[in-house]
């Protein structure tokens, strides 16, 4: 069973800093490409970027974020960092970790996704 738990949310002010962690259990995380995703209120959850297990990173939301956040691992410790500066109102969202593409599993009727339960991001301005 796979166990994503995200950490290091808060509120801060424009311009401030936050380190997210996420530790991963139940998954091979070494050999697996990790996400960090985001999901804003009223919209859909988007990838922001990823690592892959050698930490070739790249980010999909590279305009928005470009030079401002940095995603690394650390494979002794199973888990995925998010390290965002210069944080502004527009990044205030909900911030999750996954394998990319997401952990799935069955259901014994489906296939679903395995999600943790996030942490909440709030920039004011």
């Amino acid at each position: 069973q796979v166990q994503l738990v995200e950490s290091g949310g808060g509120s801060v002010q424009a311009g401030g800093s936050l380190r997210l962690s996420c530790a991963v259990s139940g998954l091979l995380f070494s050999i697996n490409t990790m996400g960090w995703y985001r999901q804003a209120p009223g919209k859909q959850r988007e990838l922001v970027a990823h690592i892959t297990s050698s930490g070739v990173t790249s980010f999909e939301v590279e305009d928005s974020v470009r030079g401002r956040f940095t995603i690394s691992r650390d494979n002794a410790k199973n888990t995925v960092y998010l390290q965002m500066n210069s944080l502004k109102p527009e990044d205030t969202a909900i911030y999750y970790c996954n394998s990319h593409p997401p952990h799935t599993y069955y259901t014994g009727s489906y296939y679903s996704e395995s999600w943790g339960q996030g942490t909440q991001v709030t920039v004011s301005s």
